[in-house]
């Protein structure tokens, strides 16, 4: 089973995962058009804590939510993601009549920070075993002006906390390649 990967780093572990056609900015995710489930990663800076920051255009990730509902498959986007009010989606553990929402933290999968994430499904008849849960690491020290990081993943390069783990990339193929719409 083929799964599209939308808006995805060309450098990131989708790239190397078989039976994945990789989408990302130069081939323009938003002109995906089917028929395959997708494993969507739109930009998450417009929705997020910072979104007065961001200079994305927050349309892509409502482009990707509406790839997800046409086609199946499921939508990452961190915890707490102003996208599921914008786009009336269920919080988690709460479904629609498209799909549902679950939370995860990429930490399971092997990402350096806890990361919350939140999962939007369409499609899925069951999810793949999700792995036991990991130890959130220690918080990190205070900054040399003395402002103390809200946690791990501020600490780490913008790269490191952007891409996708690779277990975690192919555990969100796996749930895709399940789905039906």
């Amino acid at each position: 089973m083929t799964v599209a990967a939308l808006y995805v780093d060309p450098t990131g572990p989708y790239a190397d995962i078989p039976g994945v056609d990789p989408w990302d900015a130069q081939r323009d995710a938003r002109k995906y058009a089917g028929p395959h489930p997708v494993v969507a990663h739109p930009p998450c800076g417009p929705w997020g804590r910072y979104a007065h920051k961001s200079h994305e255009d927050p349309s892509v990730a409502v482009q990707a939510v509406r790839q997800v509902q046409q086609w199946g498959g499921v939508l990452e986007h961190p915890a707490d993601s102003k996208l599921w009010k914008a786009c009336g989606l269920p919080r988690p553990g709460h479904s629609d009549q498209l799909g549902y929402t679950i939370a995860v933290r990429q930490i399971d999968w092997g990402h350096r920070a806890e990361k919350p994430t939140w999962l939007y499904i369409v499609g899925a008849p069951l999810l793949p075993p999700i792995p036991p849960p990991v130890a959130a690491p220690e918080p990190p020290a205070p900054y040399r002006s003395g402002r103390q990081p809200r946690g791990v993943l501020e600490t780490l390069s913008k790269r490191q906390r952007r891409l996708t783990p690779p277990a975690f990339a192919e555990w969100l193929v796996s749930l895709a390649s399940t789905c039906r719409r």
